[in-house]
């Protein structure tokens, strides 16, 4: 017990020694005590595993842990596999809410974790002189030997593997991306407005139109599911794979057991094999587009060191994965609020027909999107009430530094924190009134509020007292690891509102229950959803 809490040694080796190794040389000298062999390794391999189970557990409950202050249930104190079960259920991020509103804004949720709802904790954990990744990014990938730069531990290194990402992304890159955009934006809202079938599963459809973004910004095209459908199974391949990966960041240490084991995790691995393969055909075939992979490649040759083509390849599959998922769980979600909130659809595409006359182009209006209050409004609600990370990102003190304060409170080295997203962005302290509701109005200025119309149906009177502390709003996360890709999110969920808004109208399918759209939702790091039924048809101008 004090050679694993002391050095946490990872290895199955290590294990073997410690665990095997151990109890089998006190049989050997406690053997003729007994009266057989069998005997003396039944009782002496018992007591050893007792004693030990006794000792972890004692030390985890006792006041002389270093999180022993910090309540939390006893399960979650005594063991992590409590949380890696409650997180297979996909209902992980409801369970912490229910944590923090029973024992406060810090809860223990693990035997050295911590799970934080505090705006003042933020900038400590996360911002520029903030954490390290914690062991939950290692657990999430351990089957590759390149870790794309989501999960990458070192601040050093990490700094190298952004600066591509980040010419990716500024705002001269943006501009150059707003062609594909708008090819993708005006083919969804196509296939939506000739679909004759009756009700549709508008989930689905923007999931296809985000692989299919992203396919064309990562790897120059892909598999074409707005046309073709999910017809090789990539969809599926990179959510049922989160499952298992979401296990192995509550209990890092079984990874490497994990990849010796033949099926486990299979579609986890076809999915990054998969993003390999398509990697490296557009390594060999170029672009005549400068897309992400572009500058993922440095193909303009400005790094010192050039990329490898693991690295590639690698940041390559974490930008299907991010770029596509996250934004579909963003606009579902978007979509989904304005269906329930038919007030909200008509303030939106009351502003927009104000900035973007019928006579114009909706597709080269990107200039206006950022002036449009109520556009912005309606997504930051949403990615406040469902951000895509439902959970938040596991941080650690960075080794040989005692810990690390973050307020009155400190976090001891070798133990983890994370802000949870869903709770700290429902919290009353930082945004009320309704906490839980979708009112886009509280991220207008007092004076927009008071100008709007309350007369129409769906709408109130704006409360004299607006809560609004965007400290604790981190739908892209937060510091020098944030979302790389948070202004092309924006970029991308600002024009696909403004053209299905103003192109299309939308309701839930007859007989839908809005209910069953959140009870669908499951956190895996990424959001799996559910079906989105509703009926959408062209706009009569």
């Amino acid at each position: 017990h004090l050679v694993f809490n002391r050095f946490e040694p990872k290895s199955p080796l290590s294990h073997a020694a410690l665990i095997g190794l151990v109890p089998a040389l006190l049989t050997l000298l406690l053997q003729p005590h007994f009266s057989s062999i069998l005997q003396a390794n039944l009782i002496t391999f018992a007591a050893y595993y007792t004693t030990l189970l006794i000792s972890i557990c004692s030390y985890r409950l006792s006041p002389f842990h270093p999180l022993a202050k910090y309540p939390g249930p006893v399960l979650c104190k005594l063991t992590k596999f409590w949380l890696a079960y409650h997180g297979q259920t996909g209902k992980q991020y409801l369970y912490y809410k229910k944590l923090h509103e029973k024992y406060g804004s810090i809860v223990r949720i693990g035997p050295n974790e911590l799970s934080i709802t505090e705006a003042s904790a933020v900038a400590p954990l996360m911002g520029p002189i903030g954490m390290n990744k914690g062991p939950a990014w290692e657990g999430r990938t351990s089957e590759l030997k390149v870790k794309p730069l989501i999960t990458i531990i070192d601040t050093h290194e990490h700094a190298r593997r952004r600066r591509p990402w980040n010419r990716a992304f500024n705002t001269s890159s943006l501009k150059g991306y707003e062609e594909i955009i708008s090819k993708r934006t005006l083919q969804l809202v196509n296939v939506l407005s000739q679909e004759k079938s009756g009700a549709v599963d508008l989930c689905q459809w923007i999931c296809y139109f985000t692989y299919d973004f992203m396919s064309d910004m990562a790897f120059g095209g892909g598999p074409e599911m707005m046309e073709n459908g999910d017809k090789t199974g990539q969809w599926h391949l990179l959510e049922s794979g989160q499952v298992t990966a979401l296990f192995l960041g509550h209990v890092p240490w079984l990874a490497r057991y994990y990849m010796a084991l033949p099926g486990v995790g299979k579609d986890l691995k076809k999915f990054r094999a998969n993003a390999i393969q398509r990697a490296a055909k557009r390594r060999t075939q170029g672009s005549h587009l400068k897309d992400l992979f572009h500058y993922l490649n440095d193909e303009e040759g400005i790094e010192s060191i050039p990329p490898t083509i693991p690295e590639v390849t690698s940041d390559g599959g974490l930008a299907i994965l991010a770029g596509s998922d996250t934004t579909a769980s963003a606009l579902s979600h978007i979509c989904y609020f304005l269906m329930c909130h038919p007030a909200a659809f008509r303030r939106l595409r009351a502003e927009i027909d104000r900035y973007i006359p019928a006579d114009q182009d909706v597709t080269m209006s990107f200039q206006d999107h950022p002036q449009m209050s109520y556009l912005n409004a309606v997504i930051n609600e949403a990615l406040r009430l469902f951000p895509p990370l439902l959970s938040g990102s596991q941080r650690t003190p960075q080794p040989k530094t005692g810990g690390k304060a973050f307020g009155s409170f400190v976090l001891p080295e070798g133990n983890n924190a994370f802000i949870h997203f869903y709770s700290i962005q429902r919290d009353p302290r930082y945004f009320s009134p309704m906490p839980d509701t979708f009112w886009p109005e509280r991220w207008l200025s007092a004076k927009e509020r008071e100008e709007l119309d309350i007369s129409e149906p769906g709408a109130f009177r704006s409360p004299e007292k607006v809560v609004h502390n965007t400290d604790a709003f981190l739908p892209f996360s937060f510091g020098p690891a944030m979302c790389v890709g948070k202004n092309l999110a924006y970029q991308e969920l600002r024009m696909v509102l403004c053209v299905m808004v103003r192109e299309l109208d939308f309701r839930f399918a007859d007989g839908y229950n809005p209910k069953d759209w959140e009870d669908s939702l499951q956190d895996f790091l990424v959001t799996l959803k559910g079906a989105l039924p509703a009926v959408v048809t062209a706009r009569k101008h």
